[in-house]
C-alpha cells in the first residue's frame, strides 16, 4: 500500500470552490484502479494550503494507471484552475504504526 501526499496551495478566495471540486471528484477516485480512498485536509496556519492523501495499492496504480487515464484529465479540469502553483506530490509507504 502506498500513500500519495499532494501539497496543494490554492489561490486565495478559491478555497470553497476547490473543496467542492474535490468532493465532486470522488467518483473519479472511487473507480480508479487500485485506489483505496482519499482524504483532503486543510492547514490551520495556512488556510490556502491543503494536503490530499490518496491510498493506492501500488505506485503504478497512481503514476501509470490514474495519471494516464481520461479521469486524471477530468480531475485536473475540476481543480487545476484553483492551483496557485503546481502541487508537490510524494509517495510514502508505512514502516511503523503505533496506536
Amino acid at each position: 500500500m502506498f500513500l500519495e501526499i499532494a501539497q496543494i496551495d490554492v489561490k486565495p478566495g478559491m478555497e470553497p470552490e476547490f473543496e467542492a471540486a474535490v468532493a465532486k471528484a470522488e467518483p473519479l477516485f472511487r473507480r480508479a484502479k487500485g485506489c483505496k480512498g482519499f482524504e483532503l485536509q486543510r492547514s490551520v496556519e495556512k488556510p490556502s494550503r491543503y494536503r490530499l492523501f490518496v491510498r493506492w495499492e501500488t505506485l503504478e496504480n497512481h503514476i501509470v494507471d490514474f495519471r494516464g487515464s481520461p479521469d486524471f484529465q477530468t480531475w485536473r479540469g475540476l481543480v487545476g484552475h484553483c492551483f496557485a502553483q503546481p502541487p508537490e506530490v510524494e509517495h510514502t509507504r508505512k514502516v511503523v504504526e503505533g496506536f
